[in-house]
């Protein structure tokens, strides 16, 4: 059964997974929007054929991008997903019921469980890290903010969170990475914006952070999000975690060190 719910999703050259994520939810949202920013790929194509209404938006960056798709979506009421992310046959069953109940009246939103999965795997492991974000919303009380890199949902000023955030108990699986070449194409670009970022707000890289750097990032991939538990693969999969911390202060170094030659 179909509730009040829109979803949206920015995407840019995702034709070979935007259908599964389309699919995932399209028997509970009575709205699907795919917010793309310029595709090379036929991923509008194939997201209309899926069923998605689909709308080109200018990039100007993560957060302006969602405040666009928040913005045409119809209903009050919004679940907004990334390109790398597919909503659990479980989490589908919970929102339904959650609306189906009129609990959701109750809430400003929800937060839920983003978990990691990485390629070949069809579920995520056990354990493994996950990070809770608020995604499902009313936007007449929430929505996102206008960072270029840290796009997250915030409350409305002046709106007290006080039990008005719900938790979801079911997961979101999200495979950011299709191969390590992908995952190293976006750790450079990634890597870029939040150099850009860093340099905005005035953060300049110390020597010795330069230097650090590596190390402890590798320490909290491989313990703190509990890569050790990929085995082999987890030493890869942290090493290259750290290669984008790496990137990202030398890359804020340089860009400090050539305004300053001017």
């Amino acid at each position: 059964m179909k509730i009040p719910l829109s979803v949206f999703i920015i995407t840019k050259n995702e034709a070979d997974r935007i259908v599964g994520v389309i699919n995932a939810v399209k028997e509970i949202a009575d709205e699907i929007l795919v917010i793309d920013s310029g595709s090379e790929d036929d991923t509008c194509e194939v997201a209309a054929k899926a069923g998605a209404k689909v709308m080109f938006n200018k990039w100007q960056g993560y957060g302006l991008q969602k405040i666009f798709g928040e913005n045409q979506c119809r209903n009050k009421w919004i679940l907004n997903i990334d390109a790398d992310e597919e909503v659990s046959p479980e989490l589908c069953d919970e929102i339904e019921k959650i609306f189906l109940q009129k609990a959701h009246e109750n809430f400003y939103g929800f937060r839920v469980k983003i978990v990691n999965k990485f390629r070949f795997e069809k579920k995520p492991k056990k354990f493994a890290y996950f990070y809770n974000q608020f995604r499902l919303y009313n936007k007449d009380f929430a929505g996102f903010n206008n960072s270029s890199v840290h796009d997250s949902v915030v409350l409305r000023q002046a709106q007290d969170d006080k039990g008005k955030i719900g938790q979801l108990k079911n997961i979101i699986y999200h495979q950011s990475f299709r191969s390590f070449s992908h995952w190293i194409e976006k750790i450079n670009s990634y890597s870029q914006m939040q150099a850009e970022d860093s340099f905005k707000k005035g953060k300049s890289p110390s020597i010795l952070k330069v230097f650090l750097t590596p190390t402890f990032a590798f320490l909290k991939a491989y313990f703190l999000r509990r890569y050790f538990i990929y085995g082999f693969d987890g030493l890869v999969y942290s090493y290259i975690f750290s290669f984008s911390r790496f990137a990202k202060v030398i890359k804020t170094r340089e860009i400090f060190k050539a305004q300053n030659e001017k």
